[in-house]
């Protein structure tokens, strides 16, 4: 049977470059690379190099990028070490600081802000989105307040795909105070669109590498410089004394390899909108969910009324064909995509929501055999 993978947006498989870099530097480049000796100076020599290539990649410094575990750990990071440094070095407690964020947010920002709030650290705002999945620079704006710090918004969503404007929102924020702290997870973004983090004009931005083609268990968060974090891993001076830990060598110089990599291969979204096309065209009561101008190139939402998506899913896979439901974190869940809810997606509509995220391994043919199974699977269905 062949076996079809549209499910990128929860990983992608490993560019064959960057599994023959990984398993080279996991025989032959294995030393701490906070040792002195030799093999731990070539370990950080890849460090230092692999921390050049994404900052160029991004139109940082090499020292505003600190390695990570994960684009949830960049997120946690970004967002509870600069609360924790705010108030570590508050001159007053008269007020709370407040943060900003969406409600389409991955939960990796959400739970976060939410666990602070809980922990009566801060005042939050999660602000509401257009049925299309975007946060318009009006709302962010007057949500501002006198005590407001910190404000992270994704520059694209894992679900549906929507770009959010982050350079003309940040302009925005900037013009009524240019004392708040802009963050932004980039993780399903990086390598998909242009991110220039001195365009943008924000302070800290998330990205992984195992969204990319590159091996799980590595990320990064660009900090900008005087931008004041704390560290939430202690333990060690690793990555400008910000995020203890011995540094994943294999990992980190494969994340490199794999960013350059898709920055120089981009695909279009011809493939996506021919999946789209056929669907909307050939499937009965279909429906788009998402921005049909402001998203990636490779991610499409669709929304098949009257089918259970779990169900449709388990069927498709049944034919060797892997896609998803929602956010690969929310797996298992018993609720509609809190995403497609809270553009006004109807309950029965999230229901039956289908994600499907395409690399770059994939191909017409292959989209053509999806497309004729959904029909099959679907007609049995009814």
């Amino acid at each position: 049977m062949e076996r079809i993978y549209l499910d990128n947006n929860a990983t992608t498989p490993l560019f064959p470059e960057v599994t023959n870099l990984f398993i080279e530097h996991l025989h032959n480049n294995f030393g701490n690379a906070s040792s002195l000796h030799s093999f731990g100076q070539k370990s950080r020599e890849i460090l230092n190099i692999s921390r050049m290539k994404i900052a160029n990649i991004l139109n940082a410094n090499a020292d505003e990028i600190i390695f990570t575990s994960s684009g949830t750990e960049s997120n946690n990071l970004a967002i509870t070490g600069f609360i924790l440094n705010h108030l570590e070095n508050s001159a007053t407690c008269a007020d709370k600081p407040h943060i900003i964020t969406s409600a389409t947010e991955h939960k990796a920002i959400l739970e976060v802000i939410k666990k602070l709030e809980k922990r009566n650290m801060v005042d939050v705002s999660i602000l509401p989105v257009t049925s299309t999945g975007i946060i318009e620079e009006k709302t962010v704006v007057s949500a501002i307040k006198d005590n407001t710090i910190l404000i992270s918004l994704m520059t694209a969503n894992n679900e549906t795909g929507t770009i959010q404007d982050i350079k003309n929102i940040t302009a925005a924020i900037r013009a009524k105070s240019k004392n708040i702290a802009i963050h932004t997870d980039a993780v399903q973004a990086f390598g998909k669109i242009n991110i220039d983090v001195k365009e943008l004009g924000i302070d800290m931005l998330s990205i992984s590498s195992h969204k990319i083609n590159g091996p799980k268990g590595v990320g990064g968060l660009f900090v900008r410089r005087g931008c004041k974090i704390n560290p939430i891993i202690l333990g060690g001076s690793h990555e400008w004394n910000l995020r203890a830990g011995t540094e994943n060598i294999a990992g980190i110089g494969a994340f490199a390899l794999a960013a350059e990599i898709t920055i120089k291969n981009k695909k279009n979204s011809e493939l996506r909108d021919y999946l789209q096309k056929r669907i909307l065209e050939e499937i009965d009561n279909t429906h788009l969910n998402g921005d049909l101008k402001h998203r990636l190139s490779n991610t499409l939402n669709i929304s098949f009324q009257g089918i259970e998506a779990a169900a449709l899913l388990t069927r498709l896979d049944m034919k060797g064909i892997a896609v998803s439901t929602g956010s690969a974190c929310s797996s298992g869940s018993t609720e509609p995509s809190y995403t497609l809810r809270a553009m006004g997606v109807s309950a029965i509509n999230a229901y039956s929501a289908i994600r499907f995220s395409l690399g770059y391994q994939n191909t017409k043919d292959e989209i053509d055999i999806v497309v004729d199974s959904l029909k099959e699977i679907i007609r049995k269905m009814y």
